[in-house]
């Protein structure tokens, strides 16, 4: 309490003690619908050596455009191949480069973005507040229509007025300023259920359209294998990520708070290589009585190889294309041993490269990937990036003769601890909170409604994401988990802890000390919880409930368990059925239970 009351107090003395600078000042002027980009950046710029600076924006709506706007080159994780995205060069809105206790107050403004550009990017800087706005574009990423009659022979589809089309040649194209979707992906949105669904937009890409009112449209074609209901919204983008919502990189105590995020491109707000990140009351939801459903592209909030405190409090998430929140490391794998200190190294996943996964005086675990065995641990003394896809570090000390091209090396220091709280996850086709860190993570007071896959999942792989790393301390309580995981089939657990090692070294565990108590878990389905190689999961006073929201699949048990130990199972209530436990690779001493379970396989 002492800590946030201090917080607190900090923050009120910057506002009070900060030089106000108004963008009108500059020449930006609200509801003119002009360019307020260059004058917004004058304002900015001027900043520069301030002390503490309150950069105001008087209530209204600010236009940006991408033709004044400063053009950035960064590599951002999760992001884009050289394929699918060769040159890394990004339009920015809001350019916040070097700089220190800078406030942006917007006193309920909205920021309108138009063609493709990031909204903000804040590099290099310390102490940003941004408070009290709203973000959205004249024209999203994301078109959307709702299906109006569906017949094996045609589609009717009402268009979305923001949604802008043409029809060429007998069929439809979406387009914005200055783009043109090319790469068509397409999820379904059933507005009524509240859950979203992969679909297909190459039968309506093959079928012959005309405009028959006002934004409405008929597809002629073979829809015998669409499955969609009249009502439902087909949402499609296109599938490459050349933009984020907003980026933050290698900068220092960001605070985001009262912030819209209505619409965003591609990724969502992304942190990388960020030390401590407060964001309370922070919503990537569509903005209220547009009739949009779709908010961001993929992620609402991804935040990669950070350290310090994340504070997720407040928040919602509503309308995505994928997770709502990710936070994870990046596994480099071992490509050449060069001296007894110095290694080659690489980024293996086509999405992320580019930028500067250690830097000099990191301590980094190595790593033997197949088995995510961490055997020893080092300080790097240098490192630079000798191509876009490779790393040469030197290390202090010579590396551990185990280690082999292949392995790979986790970034140990920037990990962060994560604390989410009173926030609410729903429409998303994906899963809901993906964490891994080796620092303390508590997800409290939150619910999940509906998530297409887990609400929860912990992973940890060096040979496919490469998303490090291990958890050594999660607490998951006092949550609502409803109805979630309808789009992962038989593998529709609530919670998964599901490390990508496919060999086992006895005795060593990827996860450690997880607990879930306290919780609401009301599902459709049997399973609730699925671990593998963990050590010391405690499960405990949980309440698990079925509901009707979707046929239950064929029984199957409750809480499955894999190669784990230290697992104990008490005090869990289930309302409606008889519980089940599923164990494999396992032994009696492995787990204390107050439930009865099936009879374990033998260890390996």
């Amino acid at each position: 309490m002492k800590k946030y009351l201090t917080l607190l107090l900090l923050c009120i003395g910057h506002q009070l003690y900060a030089q106000s600078i108004d963008v009108t000042q500059f020449g930006a002027s609200p509801n003119s619908f002009a360019d307020a980009t260059a004058s917004v950046q004058k304002a900015i710029e001027s900043a520069k050596g301030k002390v503490n600076t309150l950069l105001n924006f008087p209530k209204g709506r600010y236009d940006f455009w991408p033709d004044s706007a400063i053009e950035t080159h960064y590599y951002i994780s999760n992001s884009s191949s050289e394929v699918e995205f060769r040159v890394k060069k990004q339009r920015v809105g809001l350019y916040l480069k070097d700089l220190k206790n800078l406030t942006i107050e917007g006193n309920g403004s909205v920021f309108v973005f138009h063609g493709k550009m990031i909204t903000w990017v804040i590099d290099g800087s310390e102490n940003i507040r941004i408070q009290n706005l709203s973000v959205n574009y004249e024209r999203p990423g994301m078109s959307e229509m709702t299906l109006q009659e569906i017949t094996p022979t045609l589609v009717t589809a009402k268009v979305h007025p923001d949604s802008r089309f043409a029809i060429i040649d007998g069929h439809l194209e979406w387009y914005g300023e200055k783009w043109i979707t090319k790469n068509h992906h397409a999820v379904l949105v059933r507005p009524t259920a509240g859950t979203l669904f992969y679909s297909n937009w190459d039968v309506f890409a093959k079928s012959k359209v005309v405009q028959i009112a006002p934004d409405v449209v008929k597809f002629t074609g073979d829809f015998s294998r669409f499955k969609a209901l009249p009502g439902d919204v087909l949402t499609v983008r296109d599938r490459y990520r050349d933009y984020v919502g907003a980026f933050q990189n290698r900068s220092k105590n960001i605070s985001l708070q009262n912030v819209n995020m209505f619409s965003m491109h591609g990724l969502g707000i992304v942190s990388q290589f960020c030390e401590n990140l407060h964001y309370d009351n922070v919503a990537v939801a569509p903005e209220p009585g547009s009739g949009r459903v779709i908010a961001s592209s993929a992620d609402g909030m991804h935040f990669s190889g950070c350290k310090g405190q994340i504070t997720l409090n407040n928040c919602r998430y509503n309308g995505m294309h994928d997770d709502p929140v990710n936070v994870h490391g990046t596994h480099l794998k071992v490509s050449e041993v060069v001296s007894p200190n110095t290694l080659k190294l690489k980024f293996m996943h086509h999405q992320t490269y580019g930028f500067n996964a250690f830097i000099p005086g990191d301590t980094v675990a190595y790593v033997h990937s197949a088995a995510l065995q961490i055997f020893a641990q080092g300080v790097i003394k240098s490192a630079k990036l000798i191509s876009e896809r490779e790393m040469l570090v030197e290390l202090e000390k010579p590396f551990p003769a185990g280690l082999k091209v292949g392995d790979a090396l986790e970034n140990v220091t920037w990990t962060p601890v994560v604390k989410i709280t009173n926030c609410r996850f729903e429409g998303t086709i994906s899963r809901g909170t993906l964490i891994t860190t080796r620092r303390k993570v508590l997800i409290e007071n939150n619910v999940y409604y509906r998530t297409g896959m887990q609400a929860i999942l912990i992973e940890n792989d060096a040979m496919g994401w490469y998303e490090s790393g291990p958890v050594t301390d999660v607490t998951i309580r006092n949550n609502q988990f409803i109805e979630c995981g309808f789009n992962s089939g038989s593998d529709n657990y609530a919670i998964k802890i599901n490390p990508e090692n496919n060999e086992w070294v006895k005795n060593y565990y990827v996860h450690r000390n997880i607990r879930i108590e306290n919780n609401i878990f009301k599902q459709y389905d049997y399973p609730v919880l699925s671990a593998k190689s963990t050590n010391g999961i405690f499960f405990i006073n949980n309440k698990i409930e079925k509901s009707d929201f979707m046929p239950a699949g064929k029984a199957r048990a409750a809480l499955n368990f894999w190669g784990c130990t230290g697992v104990q199972i008490k005090g869990n209530q289930f309302v409606d059925e008889k519980s089940a436990i599923q164990l494999k690779d396992m032994v009696k001493s492995d787990i204390k239970s107050d439930i009865k379970f099936e009879v374990p396989l033998k260890k390996n």
